[in-house]
């Protein structure tokens, strides 16, 4: 004979119902806890706020005195002046100067006699290497050209050696290097159109300043004509360490 049990009295039964309502009643607790907040009751201040009355302030009325307006202009009275139909009056035609293609235009011939060809005297550059006649130093007067030449690059150097002067924040900083000089030697014989490219601005100026005390010359020529000549000297800047 087997056993036979009763649903309803089966405890199981309803065991996944139990969990849940459980679970969701212990997750409520926890959210609830996890929300609550406290306050310290000694930081809070029980205070009185007394609530005064609202006071409106009256702005005066400012009365501004406004100049009237201008009266409007008198009318002006018309004077009609009546002319007598026997008497003539002039009137003023004015011709029109615009001009039309039909009109001729009044030639004129140009005799060659009329025209005056003004001669513009263009200065010439000419560089050193080529020059006829190189321009000529104080103290090389009276030389061939050739020597001329030599004695020209020779006095160039010797007045750099002479002047020359390294600049004391170039020392300082430690710089250094080659400082190549571009001057022009105008048709009258100064010294003119100085440039120079290096590795540091404090020696270009240095260079050009070495250069703009070169004296007057005489002035190169080339067919017989003064002309401005180029040249091209290099100066270097270097200090010993030690």
């Amino acid at each position: 004979m087997s056993i036979r049990k009763n649903p309803q009295m089966d405890i199981g039964r309803n065991s996944s119902i139990y969990f849940a309502i459980g679970l969701n009643l212990m997750l409520l607790l926890t959210w609830r806890l996890l929300e609550y907040k406290s306050y310290d009751k000694a930081n809070i201040s029980l205070d009185v706020l007394n609530m005064e009355a609202e006071v409106e302030t009256d702005i005066p009325v400012v009365n501004v005195n406004t100049p009237p307006p201008p009266p409007p202009p008198a009318a002006l009275s018309e004077n009609i002046q009546i002319v007598d139909d026997v008497k003539e009056v002039e009137e003023t035609v004015i011709e029109s100067s615009e001009t039309n293609q039909t009109e001729a235009i009044a030639e004129r011939v140009v005799k060659v006699a009329e025209v005056k060809v003004a001669q513009v005297e263009e200065e010439v550059e000419v560089a050193f290497a080529v020059i006829e006649d190189v321009p000529v130093f104080p103290g090389c007067e009276g030389l061939s050209k050739s020597e001329t030449k030599d004695c020209f690059q020779r006095k160039v150097q010797e007045h750099v050696v002479k002047n020359f002067r390294y600049p004391e924040t170039a020392l300082e900083m430690g710089i250094q290097g080659r400082v190549s000089v571009i001057f022009m030697i105008d048709s009258k014989g100064y010294t003119t159109n100085v440039r120079s490219r290096g590795p540091d601005k404090i020696l270009e100026a240095e260079a050009e300043r070495i250069i703009s005390l070169l004296p007057k010359m005489q002035p190169g020529k080339q067919r017989g004509k003064p002309v401005k000549v180029s040249y091209a000297v290099p100066i270097f800047f270097k200090f010993q360490e030690g």
